[in-house]
């Protein structure tokens, strides 16, 4: 096998809780501003805890209404993220071989708010008139077919539905294609749009959300956190523009980071409970990747969920692949600001891990007052970290049905 090239992303694109740009996203992560609150909706008196990490967008103003009604919302998020990443990635695609350019998209959950509106109409309303573009908006891979039309894009159009890991796994193997040689140019990410009436009673069946804290609901999801009591939903979109190295670098292009390797490992214990020993083998099998030592690793993007299982076993994880030191490595939760946006958080958090590394800067793990004594790392409590050498991170992201996956991520020299 022929060594692997150097993958550099140079465009980013965010629709989120936070902020519709990587720049607005990351001010609000720094400063610990949560993009969590309690839901307005006329449905919102029948959930136990109407809580969300909602995005301020108005599809009305990126799209014609011909073109608007065949877009469930999940597919919108997706191409105003996609648009912008390669717009910051300043790539003249009328130059390029669009067979050699390739899309990858992870969404969990899909067109949730097309499949909650028809099954309304269906038995709701007792009524058989179902919109004639339903299918085509609700399916998971619409949020990538849009985006391959929209840009004349010829290559490879992929969709990764690995729950809470679909997007990590989608840039990883996005990288692996560019790494390899087998494409050019990729975009990579993931998009969620799950805050519908049924999704929402769905998540809320599982007693996996929190509980609103009734001081400050926006500090709901407390990651790490002794008194933590379960994640928040969130809907958004994240995209990456992926290329060789050595192209970039020849264009002129402004490299936001470079994507070192990715790990997998698959959880076959129980389909929703994760394990030590899963989490670990995805770190360790990034590391691998990416030809490193656990000794190179400054800082780590945790999954982090704020769920009682998930931390206490991703803590445990983290000391299983860095021992000792595991103490001394500063660790970020930022889904306490940007809630759980399933399918769509390991892109949501890569941005983000790339975006502190060029400030130079471990992201807060808000609203964590509280101390678990098995939750005993540094997890950046409540304030961001300046002025800290963070060249290398890992970016996890584990997901029910048990596939793990890790981004390693590399800062600009």
């Amino acid at each position: 096998m022929s060594a692997l090239r150097r993958v550099a992303v140079t465009g980013i694109g965010v629709v989120s809780p936070l902020g519709n740009s990587g720049a607005e996203a990351y001010g609000r992560a720094y400063t610990g501003r949560s993009g969590i609150q309690c839901l307005d909706l006329p449905f919102a008196h029948r959930l136990v805890a109407p809580l969300a990490a909602a995005v301020r967008f108005d599809g009305t103003a990126h799209f014609a209404p011909p073109k608007l009604r065949m877009l469930d919302r999940v597919s919108q998020f997706a191409l105003v993220a996609a648009q912008q990443a390669l717009g910051r990635a300043s790539c003249d695609l009328g130059q390029e071989d669009r067979s050699r350019i390739g899309v990858f998209v992870g969404t969990g959950m899909g067109g949730s708010q097309t499949s909650d509106d028809g099954y309304k109409t269906l038995y709701g309303d007792a009524s058989d008139r179902i919109k004639p573009f339903t299918v085509l908006m609700g399916m998971h891979n619409a949020p990538a077919a849009w985006i391959g039309i929209e840009h004349d894009l010829r290559g490879p159009n992929l969709t990764y539905s690995t729950a809470c890991s679909s997007s990590a796994v989608a840039i990883g193997e996005a990288w692996l294609r560019v790494a390899r040689g087998d494409l050019e140019m990729a975009i990579a990410g993931g998009a969620e749009a799950p805050l519908s009436f049924g999704s929402l009673k769905a998540w809320e069946a599982l007693h996996t959300l929190a509980a609103i804290d009734t001081l400050d609901p926006s500090a709901s999801c407390k990651p790490f956190s002794k008194n933590r009591s379960g994640m928040v939903l969130g809907e958004g979109a994240a995209m990456v523009v992926l290329e060789p190295w050595e192209r970039a670098v020849a264009r002129g292009a402004a490299i936001e980071g470079e994507l070192l390797g990715y790990g997998l490992s698959t959880d076959v214990g129980h389909i929703t409970r994760p394990s030590v020993d899963g989490q670990a083998a995805a770190m360790r099998a990034a590391l691998q990747s990416a030809a490193l030592a656990p000794s190179a690793i400054d800082a780590i993007n945790a999954h982090g969920t704020g769920t009682l299982a998930n931390d206490a076993i991703e803590t445990a994880a983290i000391k299983a692949v860095f021992g000792e030191r595991a103490y001394g490595i500063p660790i970020s939760a930022t889904k306490a600001l940007h809630g759980h946006l399933l399918g769509a958080a390991g892109a949501l958090e890569c941005v983000l891990s790339l975006l502190a590394m060029q400030h130079a800067v471990a992201l807060p793990t808000m609203h964590l007052q509280t101390q678990d004594p098995e939750c005993d790392l540094d997890y950046v409590p409540n304030a961001a970290r300046d002025q800290l050498a963070v060249r290398t991170m890992l970016s996890n992201s584990f997901a029910f049905g048990g596939t793990n996956a890790v981004l390693v991520l590399r800062a600009v020299s």
